[in-house]
């Protein structure tokens, strides 16, 4: 018999998703109605009149007036907000600054407003109720529920909080979640990696577990001291569990290991959340394209990625994307971030609805020679290679090599930890290699010019990848391992964990 918070889970998802179609069906309307939202309310701030926003009047007016900025040049305006000034980029004060790591000038500081955090608590439910809508399942919602996120403990600077994003979302988490929401808040607040895991374990063995929510490496390390503590599946210690949630990174790398952890398949859903937004999440799952969210307070443009770094390159709206062009991601959204790069780079899968995947980071491929390979194609190209030869991967990362003995071609090094190693090896880095030069061109023509060599494959020893997160203070929470590098920072760093 369904239970009375399973039904009502149904009910309220069959009005999401009537709601959810309602701007799918009229995505230029829906955009241009956020657009102009967010120029109303940019009319107020200090950016607003710094860029004439009271004299906008069409999105032609605003990519006239408003650069497209990444964080180092907004972090003039971020300052302006730590020193005590109000209305600088959006009205009044944020509510949070996101911390996140990573830039020339050391941690990035995005703000979160009452708005915006609004939308990103929307976003994960509206995720969610659209599961809970395509498959009928609402019997998970009586279960208990893990969430591996970083620390909701918050500091404070000049007034306004700090903290990483899975932390302050920690902060909104409804009730009605709260007593099927594990581990604990203690647990939760603990920062060191390998003692949270281990504490984890304690508070959710002998559960009834059924959903699990993370980033895939990490959930992976999880199952791992899990499994390795009692000998047995997933499936054995949870046999409920139904759903793994996960974003930050492709799932597919990571799909046979957690199938082989767990003892059989589970449903997953992945989002696409930044400390800058909510921008999607996968709505059909016969699509790996997430459905991105055009009406939950974010204007998009798109760059298409090769013209990125020319003097003025055209910036396109949502209605003047195309299928299969790898574009850099441009945001304007009700935290105040005004024509600002996030970094990522995307692909649209559908324009029916629009949807997208995520192929990487602008600033993350490997070009050394002119053949700029991104992550959705090593990424890919890693699938075929598990695919064809039964292997397991727990992580892997990509670099150049130009510094070879004399005579030798240079290459791309593939530094890959296995679970289980493939039993032809040389067939599995030809897979990779042949992969690659399929999808990429330029890759193809180096090798076939005698420009470059096929690919070579360092192994990493077990827990070799997690050791080195470890030494350099990035184990856990929200980090993850870079897909590949057009430098050798990485690379040379991991050969003291190579076999």
């Amino acid at each position: 018999m369904i239970s009375l918070k399973a039904l009502g889970a149904r009910f309220l998802a069959r009005w999401v998703h009537q709601k959810t179609r309602k701007w799918a069906d009229n995505p230029v309307e829906a955009q241009h109605r956020t657009f102009e939202q967010l120029i109303a309310k940019g009319r107020n701030t200090g950016f607003g009149a710094e860029h004439g926003f009271a004299e906008i009047r069409s999105y032609s007016d605003f990519s006239t007036r408003v650069p497209v900025r990444d964080y180092e040049t907004l972090k003039p305006f971020v300052e302006r907000i730590f020193k005590g000034e109000e209305d600088v980029l959006w009205p009044g004060k944020p509510l949070y600054f996101a911390k996140t790591s990573g830039t020339t000038s050391g941690a990035k500081y995005i703000p979160i407003t009452r708005e915006s955090i609004k939308e990103q608590v929307r976003a994960s439910r509206n995720a969610i109720l659209n599961y809970i809508h395509n498959t009928g399942n609402a019997d998970f919602v009586n279960g208990k529920m893990i969430f591996l996120q970083g620390s909701p403990i918050l500091d404070e600077k000049n007034g306004i909080k700090v903290g990483r994003l899975s932390g302050i979302s920690a902060h909104y988490v409804p009730g009605y979640l709260q007593k099927n929401r594990l581990p604990s808040w203690e647990t939760n607040c603990i920062e060191d990696w390998e003692t949270k895991v281990e504490k984890v374990i304690e508070e959710t063995v002998s559960e009834d577990m059924t959903v699990i929510a993370g980033i895939p490496s990490w959930v992976q390390m999880y199952f791992e001291k899990l499994k390795e503590q009692e000998n047995k599946p997933i499936s054995i210690i949870f046999p409920n569990l139904q759903l793994f949630i996960y974003g930050g990174v492709n799932y597919e790398p990571y799909r046979s290991k957690f199938e082989s952890l767990i003892g059989r398949k589970v449903d997953s859903i992945e989002l696409f959340p930044a400390s800058e937004g909510f921008f999607a999440y996968q709505d059909q799952w016969e699509d790996r394209g997430l459905l991105l969210l055009l009406d939950a307070g974010i204007f998009y443009e798109f760059i298409p990625a090769d013209t990125f770094y020319e003097e003025a390159p055209r910036r396109l709206t949502i209605g003047e994307v195309e299928l299969g062009v790898n574009y850099a991601m441009v945001i304007s959204t009700n935290a105040g971030l005004w024509g600002y790069n996030l970094g990522d780079t995307v692909q649209f899968t559908s324009l029916k609805p629009y949807r997208v995947i995520v192929t990487g980071r602008i600033k993350h491929f490997i070009s050394a020679f002119g053949e700029h390979v991104i992550a959705k194609e090593v990424e890919y190209a890693m699938e075929e290679a598990i695919h064809q030869s039964g292997a397991r991967v727990n992580e892997f990362t990509v670099a150049p090599q130009i510094q070879t003995t004399e005579g030798e071609l240079p290459y791309h090094e593939w530094f890959v930890e296995f679970e289980e190693a493939p039993a032809d090896m040389e067939q599995f880095t030809a897979v990779l290699d042949r992969s690659l030069q399929e999808q990429n061109s330029y890759y193809f023509d180096l090798i076939d010019g005698k420009i470059l060599q096929p690919l070579h494959l360092t192994r990493i020893r077990k827990d070799g990848f997690q050791q080195y997160m470890k030494s350099i203070g990035k184990l856990g929470g929200q980090n993850k391992v870079k897909r590949l590098s057009n430098d050798r920072d990485l690379a040379d760093a991991l050969y003291a964990y190579a076999l």
